[in-house]
């Protein structure tokens, strides 16, 4: 295959369509190997790479990666995981004749091009592409596992978690049926049918009008579900049809979002204090749900599919930016409406929560720090895959650590539930597990010991970082169980001291809540996330999630034992004690 010169017109190449709808671009991928390159209407034009491979049809979206202009060199790169081209014909020629698979996770090959037939209607121009400033970094190679327990399984577990107020368990312990390679995971011989089938997401046109700005990262795109497995990695996830969604309902993005549009509808406060009429929540369960439908079991497969494809589909920059918005809100921090200040007394929750009347808000911020960890630690647990699966599945919650940590996105509270995720002990126990990802991920397993464990220590015992330069939303862990009547861990002589600091902590951080409010809104301007990710980090959703409709209005203590009961069965089925 030919490589045009630098500066060819995309448009000219024989293995470019244009503007080509998905379904239209399937019906032409006839054969293993076949492939063309698109232009994804709902996507603002972005390249595409659609190529058939093991029977399904796969979609690869190309990053482009603006560089400074400088004389002799290309003024952008184009890359699909982590290698970049000067230009997406240099790209295209790369994977063609060296037979490079598109993605490690998929090992799909590029090797017979399908030709467009007659003039394409609109011309795409390397040059016309759209810029995105998350892409000038380098993306890390995250794969985060898409293996599934059998579906029988998760009845189990389901049944296990289901909220029985006698305290009677439906299913017994025996009934625990074969897991793993157990048949039922795949309609099809090929392992291929399993992978995108766990990576569901959306082909974005659930919305009225595609996104604005372009995406953060690259993204696999795994199609519905019309007759055939799902194969289809989006840009957008969708929702998943068997949940009972409204027909045209989506999750609604707004047009000016609140956490840019707050610093210029804030009122200018007068100073004095006002009595608060009542309890305030932040993180309401009775929210609508574009991912669940009215009534749920725990652990719906098709749901965690979905969400394996939204995590896939974000790196973890990203996701961590997702985070950091929803814990801003559930935080109080940002997003409060003129109501709920009222109605508090106060204008931040980091004020609220250290105030007698902010009981509510103190009980949601211990609920969504024990969800999200118990949330974390099933995605390693819930891979039952081979053990590399399972190492990068530590490797990915490490790295979204890392993202969260002070002086990058600076949410602690979301730094300490994905570091209790990784330190539970139904996690911590797979010796195996963590060799491999020394072995094979060894600069991770590296910043995990030396780097994020003494943080989140220091955290805990409120020595840590908490300036609002780079801390953008402080730990509130400790105050809150403190304030909740909770014992502080360690000796008595060390406690009195840790109490001091914790106290301390919490003054100072609710009189700097205007400036860690200025250093979110600054940190989230720009930002433009994924309405079913953002949902799915909400405390709403994750209780639902992990303990079905009628389960997640069980009491508190409740739950968590349950749960932690099906981690433990979890943790024992991947290894075993001798």
């Amino acid at each position: 295959m030919q490589v045009p010169q630098d500066g060819e017109d995309v448009a000219a190449q024989p293995w470019y369509h244009g503007p080509l709808s998905r379904q239209k671009a399937e019906a032409l991928l006839q054969q293993d190997g076949d492939f063309l390159v698109r232009a994804s209407g709902s996507r603002g034009g972005h390249p595409v790479i659609s190529c058939r491979w093991r029977g399904s049809v796969l979609h690869f979206e190309v990053l482009r990666v603006a560089l400074r202009p400088r004389p002799g060199r290309p003024t952008a790169l184009f890359q699909l995981e982590d290698e970049r081209f000067p230009s997406l014909p240099a790209l295209i020629h790369s994977y063609v004749t060296g037979q490079r698979p598109l993605s490690q996770l998929t090992g799909a090959v590029a090797s017979r091009l399908v030709t467009r037939q007659g003039p394409i209607r609109r011309s795409f121009s390397e040059d016309t592409l759209p810029d995105s400033p998350a892409r000038t970094e380098l993306l890390r190679a995250r794969k985060w596992s898409d293996s599934q327990p059998a579906a029988v399984f998760y009845v189990y577990l389901s049944h296990l978690l289901l909220y029985d107020p006698s305290g009677a368990s439906t299913v017994p312990a025996s009934a625990l049926p074969r897991t793993g390679s157990d048949p039922v995971l795949l309609k099809t011989p090929v392992s291929m049918g399993s992978i995108p089938d766990s990576l569901r997401a959306s082909d974005g046109q659930l919305h009225a009008k595609g996104p604005t700005k372009p995406p953060r990262t690259p993204s696999l795109m795994l199609p519905d579900a019309s007759g055939r497995p799902p194969t289809y990695c989006e840009l957008v996830p969708r929702v998943p049809k068997v949940q009972g969604t409204a027909p045209g309902h989506s999750c609604p993005e707004p047009e000016v979002p609140w956490w840019e549009a707050e610093e210029d509808e804030e009122e200018e406060e007068n100073g004095c204090f006002a009595r608060p009429q009542a309890e305030v929540s932040l993180s309401p369960l009775d929210k609508p749900s574009c991912l669940l439908g009215p009534q749920n079991r725990p652990l719906e497969p098709e749901v965690l599919r979905t969400l394996r494809g939204l995590f896939l589909e974000h790196h973890s920059e990203s996701t961590a930016l997702h985070l950091l918005l929803v814990d801003c809100q559930a935080t109080g921090l940002l997003g409060v409406t003129r109501a709920q200040r009222r109605a508090m007394g106060v204008a931040s929750g980091l004020e609220l929560l250290t105030l007698p009347h902010g009981h509510r808000l103190r009980l949601e911020l211990l609920e969504r720090h024990e969800a999200l960890m118990l949330a974390g630690a099933l995605a390693v647990l819930g891979c039952a895959g081979p053990l590399e699966e399972r190492a990068a599945a530590l490797k990915g919650l490490v790295e979204l650590a890392l993202a969260l940590r002070p002086g990058a996105a600076g949410d602690l509270p979301g730094l300490a539930a994905v570091m209790g995720a990784l330190l539970l002990p139904q996690v911590s126990r797979l010796e195996r597990t963590w060799r491999q990802l020394r072995r094979s991920h060894t600069e991770a397993a590296l910043a995990f010991e030396q780097e994020l464990k003494p943080l989140l220590r220091a955290l805990d015992e409120g020595a840590g970082p908490c300036d609002p330069g780079e801390v953008t939303l402080p730990h509130v862990a400790p105050a809150v169980r403190v304030l909740e009547g909770e014992e502080l861990p360690g000796p008595l002589d060390e406690s009195c001291e840790r109490l001091l600091r914790t106290l301390h902590g919490a003054r100072q951080m609710a009189q700097d809540a205007p400036r860690f409010r200025e250093t979110a809104a600054r940190r989230l301007r720009g930002f433009r996330p994924n309405p079913e990710l953002r949902e799915a980090l909400t405390t709403s959703f994750l209780r639902r999630l992990l303990w079905g409709s009628r389960g997640a209005e069980a009491p508190r203590a409740t739950r968590l034992e349950k749960f932690q009961r099906v981690l433990s069965v979890l943790s024992q089925r991947l290894e075993p004690d001798h």
